[in-house]
């Protein structure tokens, strides 16, 4: 059942990552008035599928992501030419339907050659049918049908490039704001879910150490060590130690409600000055400002941490060897999974801060690097040409899967090794 619950953890970690940061993209598109066909978690083939308004929902077999299809980002739909036979189907004297193929199944349909075609600008299509020039108006959500598959024209104010830089950076820059917002969200619930800590009790001590000598027990509670206390100040407590060899300490511990007094003699032992015990936080129940307070200097410090690796890995100080893929974080989730609930926060809140930091570096097909192509066409004055970034992005791309089949191999090798 354990092992039931880490894959139903594991799964759960992944879905939501995916979807609070792709939601992001998405409710900032459709802000701006951006058409956004598809809503994707995975990539590859299709699993599951349904249409809500403007937008297919879709579910796809590789989950190594995510993304959102907005109208103008990529060629979108096939091209209707001058000189093409096509079929249309009018409503309150608008097309909403053309179909491009099986015009003999089409009832009530209009069939003739494009003579004329706009579904950008002026939303029109002017054909002769049976030798008579007609022009008609195109509704702004007028569907192609090519071979029963339906897609909505995007009129060039619903695209994706008639909007302002800042528009368009904001829907890019929205799904990692959206996943600082959740790790930040997850630190604070860990916070009161965990508490805070407040004092330090001794979890364990070993047998024949100074510590058990003294008489000190597990589940003590140290108050003050020679006269200064201690509170929660672990690290406090360690370095009296440490300047402590070999003289004896009076540690004043809170046992059963009770206050005793024990002189304790750390010994050096193999080079290091230890007293044997194994010490873990005394929490109580966070306040709100607690809560909030401890939440934002978790996401901090776990953000330097994420940023350091980074540098480590642009310098070449992190070997690829040491690299680890989709299977490692499965792996290590299900650790943290199995450790309890508080620790499977932290892991997913970390896990939603390095997936938006990772987004925002500077590199092909990620959201770093589109905000770095907005950058230069607002500083140009005009948009790098499409193609050219379209290249940039595949290219990208197809490095970063290099990367993640590198990095999965190392994975395999790790578990064959043990």
């Amino acid at each position: 059942m354990a092992t039931v619950q880490n894959i139903l953890q594991i799964v759960l970690l992944f879905f939501v990552l995916v979807s609070i940061h792709e939601w992001g993209h998405y409710y900032f598109a459709k802000r701006a008035g951006i058409l956004v066909r598809e809503f994707a978690i995975g990539f590859g083939p299709k699993l599951f599928s349904f249409v809500r308004g403007e937008t297919r929902y879709t579910l796809r077999l590789l989950p190594i992501g995510g993304f959102v299809r907005m109208a103008g980002e990529d060629p979108e739909i096939v091209q209707i030419n001058p000189g093409q036979r096509i079929a249309v189907s009018l409503t309150d004297n608008q097309i909403t339907h053309i179909f491009l193929n099986d015009f003999d199944s089409r009832s009530n349909a209009i069939e003739g050659v494009v003579e004329q075609i706009d579904l950008e600008q002026e939303l029109f299509i002017r054909m002769d049918v049976d030798g008579v020039i007609e022009r008609y108006a195109v509704h702004p959500q007028a569907f192609m049908v090519a071979k029963d598959k339906e897609t909505q024209i995007a009129p060039w104010n619903r695209q994706f490039g008639s909007k302002t830089v800042g528009q368009r950076a904001l829907s890019i820059f929205a799904g990692p704001m959206m996943n600082f917002i959740l790790a930040f969200v997850l630190f604070v619930t860990v916070v009161f879910v965990a508490g805070v800590p407040d004092k330090v009790k001794i979890q364990d001590t070993s047998a024949g150490m100074p510590a058990q000598k003294a008489g000190l027990q597990t589940g003590d509670i140290i108050l003050s060590v020679d006269g200064q206390q201690i509170g929660a100040n672990q690290s406090k407590l360690t370095t009296l130690i440490k300047q402590s060899p070999n003289k004896t300490m009076v540690w004043v511990v809170e046992r059963n409600n009770e206050q005793l007094r024990k002189e304790v003699t750390p010994e050096l032992i193999d080079g290091t000055i230890r007293v044997g015990v194994v010490l873990i936080p005394q929490t109580r129940p966070a306040s709100l400002v607690e809560g909030f307070t401890n939440g934002w200097n978790s996401l901090t410090s776990a953000t330097m941490i994420i940023l350091d690796g980074f540098r480590q890995l642009a310098t070449l100080q992190i070997k690829m060897d040491d690299l680890g893929g989709p299977v490692r974080i499965v792996e290590f989730t299900s650790e943290q999974a199995s450790a309890g609930l508080a620790q499977y926060i932290t892991w997913t809140a970390i896990m939603s801060l390095y997936l938006g930091l990772f987004n925002l570096l500077p590199i092909p097909a990620l959201d770093g690097s589109r905000l770095v192509f907005l950058l230069l066409e607002a500083l140009r004055g005009k948009p790098v040409d499409p193609n050219r970034e379209s290249m940039v992005h595949f290219v990208g791309f197809a490095m970063l899967m290099l990367l993640m089949i590198a990095v999965t191999y190392n994975d395999i090798l790790r578990l064959i090794k043990g």
